[in-house]
């Protein structure tokens, strides 16, 4: 039989208190005005790494620093005032006890000179005099309040203070029965004067260990936001700066270590991939290119051009599938005039011969300058197979350009056909072809729009489908710059 006391019930009525305690803090966070001072209070909150670390530092000290400030200076000046102002109302009281029990000379001498040597008062006795009218409290009223309930508690006679006038005395006058006591009493003598040189002594203290917690974060958080703009760069297909190492803290140099090694792994693998389709290529453009040479020597017949024509769209179909498994083959980004590099496009695309039935394109360039840093070959086949895509179902094309904030935005206008909604996100899908407005037997392999958005992340941006203005479709082709 065991001893100990069964516990079950200690943890039954734990469990009764938990609970519900978790679920009236769960249903008060649910609250609408708790919800929305919540979301309020953390759109206000610094969003970067290195402003919460300044927080977290400074929000404990600051709270710190308050609550010593309030508990020990709040104590230490109430009891020292306190005790500073007994002892000076305890010699008034005797100087009003020597003056009223023991006969003076007519002009009270030896009182006034026993008052400023052995008490450090100044002591002035106005005969027949009456006190000043009452005055009103100063705002930070620590001494005259404790000064006034000392008087009022051991000397029971009328009194005016004057806590303000004078920067280091305090005067007070005592109405006696047939005299005013003017007395002058020394600031420090009633009050803790010096307390400000802790209040120094902490602000600097703390100014010290700020500057040096910032400086130390920046240096902290400096490595971190190396590695972010270094894998922001790799994930546009930018190279990484070329200073760019792991620093700071053990677990920010792993992580740039972890960054390298995937950047290697990455780089290996899309050379190896461009490494076969580049033989992969050459060996398929080798057959076709015997395809074309035995026609060539078979001579002329309907047959045969069908066939020739039968090779050109294998051609065409090899070079969109290359494309599309190659990706940016290792191209570097280069600064491209971005209204230059349209114009061509708008050029090549009217001479192509699947847009017989365009009758105009128009390039709208919105800014004067802009130059952007691309992969320009990715770019340009990106952009060209949206304005081919148009091109083949619509009269009329509007590419527009221009750069806002920290982004390049192209938009291609059409008046087609359009692409339903539900549709538009399908049609990003590789080899995916609409049935109705689209012509399956147009030449297309399905692939142009997966390439351009492809090419589109590869920059970091990319591409949206919406109704153009034309009443067509509109392509908007976004990157950051």
């Amino acid at each position: 039989m065991s001893l100990l006391p069964d516990s079950a019930p200690l943890r039954t009525r734990l469990k009764r208190w938990r609970f519900p305690f978790l679920r009236r803090l769960a249903k008060l966070f649910r609250i609408p005005a708790v919800r929305r001072f919540r979301l309020s209070f953390r759109e206000w909150m610094p969003k970067g790494l290195y402003a919460r670390a300044l927080i977290i530092i400074i929000a404990p000290m600051v709270l710190l620093q308050s609550v010593l400030t309030f508990v020990f200076l709040e104590r230490h000046w109430q009891m020292v005032t306190r005790r500073l102002s007994l002892s000076t109302v305890q010699s008034i009281a005797l100087l009003v006890d020597v003056y009223q029990s023991y006969p003076q000379d007519a002009n009270n001498e030896k009182l006034i000179d026993m008052a400023e040597k052995d008490l450090g008062l100044r002591l002035q006795i106005v005969p027949g005099g009456e006190l000043p009218q009452a005055r009103s409290k100063p705002f930070f009223d620590l001494l005259d309040t404790t000064l006034s309930e000392e008087l009022e508690s051991h000397l029971g006679l009328p009194f005016w203070i004057d806590t303000v006038g004078r920067s280091k005395y305090v005067d007070i006058r005592v109405k006696l029965d047939d005299a005013v006591m003017h007395i002058l009493a020394r600031r420090s003598q009633t009050y803790a004067s010096n307390s400000q040189i802790f209040l120094f002594w902490m602000i600097g203290t703390s100014l010290v260990l700020l500057t040096v917690a910032i400086l130390f974060l920046r240096n902290q958080i400096r490595p971190v936001v190396r590695l972010s703009e270094a894998a922001e760069s790799f994930g546009k297909g930018r190279p990484v700066p070329a200073d760019f190492r792991p620093r700071g803290a053990r677990e920010v140099r792993q992580a740039a270590i972890a960054f390298l090694e995937m950047r290697n792994r990455i780089e290996r693998h899309v050379e190896q991939r461009t490494t076969m389709l580049a033989g992969v290529s050459h060996d398929l453009r080798t057959i076709l290119t015997r395809f074309r040479l035995e026609l060539a020597l078979l001579g002329e017949s309907p047959e045969i051009d069908a066939m020739r024509e039968d090779v050109d769209e294998m051609q065409a179909m090899l070079e969109d599938y290359l494309a599309f498994a190659k990706g940016d083959a290792g191209e570097r980004t280069v600064a491209t005039d971005i209204a230059d590099l349209l114009h061509d496009i708008a050029n090549e695309v009217k001479a192509a011969p699947h847009s017989k039935n365009v009758e105009d394109i128009s390039v709208e360039i919105r800014n004067r300058d802009l130059t952007v840093s691309v992969k320009r070959n990715a770019f340009k086949r990106a952009v060209a197979n949206l304005v081919n895509n148009a091109a083949r179902f619509a009269r009329h094309i509007v590419i527009e350009a221009r750069k806002t904030g920290d982004s390049l935005i192209i938009k291609v206008d059409d008046d087609g056909p359009g692409i339903p909604e539900e549709e538009r996100e399908e049609v990003f899908r590789p080899f995916y072809r609409l049935d109705d407005s689209r012509n399956q037997d147009s030449g297309s392999t399905g692939l142009g729009l997966a390439i351009a958005r492809d090419i589109a992340r590869l920059h970091g941006g990319d591409i949206v489908l919406d109704e153009s203005p034309m009443g067509g479709l509109r392509v908007e082709f976004r990157i950051p710059v």
